[in-house]
């Protein structure tokens, strides 16, 4: 993915330890593997209005969350590891460490969120406000029904269906003859035409791709960078997107 993606919002939660087990053997018993360092006793203090934690509620534990929360804490052991015996970070470093305790407690604020402790965040509202800034280029019609579920505005999205260059066309397909190279180009044409009238009619000047990770792809996101100046970003599957996974892409750009 060409995008670096960054966190959701602070809250006030100060301090937590995380025990992490593995199944060992055919029996699969759990074992104690190691209790994870206390990598954020203080990451920050909470500037704003005191946050109110609510009383838990019956709930589901998002297991595909939680595991990459562990996931990201023990990549986080790195951090104490390399920086022996001192743990002293400098500045680039520093910065790597915090932006990932800050992701792991925005995941957490989902995580609690599910059991009513925190109020869930708007990801809908945050996406329609994040997204109004973009024209947004995807290669196939049925991503644009994943993208307008998360209420991104159906005006502002173009479904391009074809190469932004005829040349782009005749590398993904050499073999084809002349008289489709000829419906193509025109196609070609009107999607340029529907770019140009929509960015002028919404005022727009940032222009996002969204494309699967393969060849058309991978040519449809490199063109648009070089016409548009565009940002592109790679997914292996665009009909799989979450909300969550969108939210943090936009946040990211």
């Amino acid at each position: 993915m060409n995008v670096s993606r960054k966190s959701s919002p602070l809250t006030s939660i100060y301090k937590f330890k995380c025990n992490i087990y593995v199944l060992i053997g055919d029996k699969m018993d759990k074992i104690r593997y190691k209790q994870a360092q206390k990598l954020i006793n203080e990451a920050g203090k909470f500037t704003g209005n005191r946050e109110v934690l609510k009383k838990p509620q019956e709930g589901i534990i998002d297991s595909k969350l939680f595991g990459e929360i562990l996931n990201d804490m023990m990549d986080l052991e790195d951090y104490i590891l390399e920086s022996r015996p001192t743990h002293y970070l400098k500045k680039e470093k520093a910065q790597e460490f915090c932006q990932q305790i800050i992701t792991i407690r925005g995941q957490l604020d989902v995580l609690l969120g599910d059991f009513g402790v925190l109020e869930k965040p708007d990801v809908e509202g945050e996406i329609k406000t994040l997204s109004d800034k973009y024209l947004i280029l995807i290669p196939k019609s049925n991503f644009k029904k994943v993208l307008t579920k998360f209420t991104v505005d159906p005006q502002k999205i173009v479904v391009t269906g074809v190469p932004l260059e005829i040349e782009d066309m005749k590398k993904l397909n050499p073999h084809l003859p002349d008289a489709a190279l000829k419906s193509i180009e025109k196609k070609i044409s009107h999607v340029k035409n529907d770019i140009n009238r929509k960015m002028g009619q919404f005022n727009l000047e940032n222009v996002l791709v969204m494309v699967e990770e393969d060849d058309s792809g991978e040519i449809l996101a490199e063109r648009a960078r070089e016409l548009y100046n565009a940002k592109t970003v790679s997914l292996g599957s665009l009909k799989d997107l979450t909300s969550d996974e969108f939210l943090k892409i936009l946040s990211g750009l």
